[in-house]
């Protein structure tokens, strides 16, 4: 397939390549230490990431409708007055054109599709769905689609998004309506994003038909949010909203905008939030059992469930052959799936070693030594630990 059919929409996809770096879409986070320079992709590959689906890894085209914005939000490079931004405009039909020709030539399979605010969220709502219908119905694609909901979205238009879309994003950006005040000045906390959510989750609890998972994101570091903030929020959504994930992208600085001067956030933070929003949503966690600090703050030198055992296994250590599936999900190194086949395990006869661990899959036994108990006994290389 011969993209040149459509040579300057594929031009101006070109332009657009910061998209990768400030919009997660599933794809790995990847966090510059340093700070970033104003900055227009030349590169049509720069504008697509790998992004793992229901379906595995796919190559996705990121992409937005405008990268034209009416906010002001201190840390984007697309905001409102930041002059060395070239401003990049798609037509519906012309955008859905272009993922056309790359996907038929095999380049991508998937877009993500965000857009800068013009004329109100409601009005660049509409411009998303345009661009999807047609990639739906014009087009034929039944790939993956990610579509990003604007603040301010209407319901009608959020349930259109999540029948087109496999995923929407409803971005919250601040864990508090005070810190996102303090990001996005222009942007309303609960009345444009958090409801938004809300709706959302309550439309896919009353489908009669499959719609779109929801992630939200955060920006992480800029404003003096906390780690406690930013998971007691996420905990809350996974439970009453049916959030899939949420994402925690590291502040880092660009120039030419209010946040220029600030320090980056350590990509380790993102990291260790991870850890624990992992946690909260698939093993079951509260929030408050996570090991915070004073200040609200996670552990950057060891990972939040390892933390967590060495306060409250180390002098009361898990007996393996007696313990239940969530509670062995507590151990640092066993998994859902080291849990299942110890369950299996012990059906057949007793463990009494760490190499019968070692025989079920679970890897570095010895590393888990410190809290567990085999036969009712502490395993010899704990012993030698203490």
């Amino acid at each position: 397939m011969n993209i040149q059919s459509n040579p300057d929409a594929i031009q101006k996809l070109t332009l657009m390549g910061d998209v990768t770096l400030y919009e997660p879409a599933g794809d790995s986070p990847q966090v510059e230490k340093h700070k970033r320079l104003p900055y227009q992709s030349q590169n049509l590959a720069e504008c697509i990431s790998n992004v793992s689906t229901g379906h595995g890894q796919k190559p996705i085209l990121k992409t937005m409708v405008t990268t034209a914005c009416e906010k002001n939000c201190f840390y984007c490079p697309f905001r409102a007055g930041r002059g060395k931004t070239k401003r990049v405009t798609f037509k519906p039909d012309e955008l859905a054109k272009a993922f056309d020709d790359l996907q038929r030539a095999k380049m991508v399979d998937g877009i993500f599709l965000s857009s800068g605010i013009i004329n109100g969220g409601v009005t660049t709502q509409d411009k998303i769905i345009d661009t999807i219908e047609i990639i739906r119905k014009k087009y034929q694609y039944r790939g993956y689609v990610h579509l990003k909901i604007m603040p301010g979205a209407e319901p009608d238009q959020i349930m259109r998004a999540m029948q087109l879309a496999d995923r929407v994003s409803i971005n919250l950006e601040g864990p508090t309506p005070e810190r996102l005040n303090a990001l996005a000045p222009k942007k309303d906390f609960d009345g444009e994003l958090l409801n938004r959510l809300a709706w959302a989750g309550q439309m896919k609890r009353d489908a009669q038909r499959n719609l779109a998972s929801l992630v939200t994101q955060f920006v992480v570091g800029a404003v003096g949010d906390t780690d406690l903030e930013l998971l007691s929020l996420s905990e809350r959504l996974y439970r009453q909203v049916g959030l899939q994930r949420a994402y925690y992208s590291a502040f880092s600085p660009v120039i030419q905008t209010p946040f220029e001067n600030l320090e980056s956030t350590p990509a380790l933070r993102e990291h260790r939030l991870y850890q624990s929003s992992f946690l909260l949503r698939d093993y079951n966690w509260d929030v408050e059992e996570l090991p915070f600090s004073d200040s609200g703050s996670l552990r950057l030198d060891v990972d939040p469930k390892r933390a967590w055992a060495d306060q409250h296994l180390r002098h009361t250590p898990i007996d393996l052959m007696l313990a239940e599936r969530n509670i062995l999900l507590r151990v640092p190194g066993i998994g859902p799936k080291g849990a299942d086949a110890i369950l299996r395990a012990r059906k057949k006869g007793r463990l009494s070693d760490l190499a019968d661990l070692r025989m079920l899959g679970i890897r570095a036994p010895e590393q888990i030594a410190p809290y567990i108990l085999l036969n009712g006994r502490k395993p010899p290389q704990q012993l030698e630990l203490f």
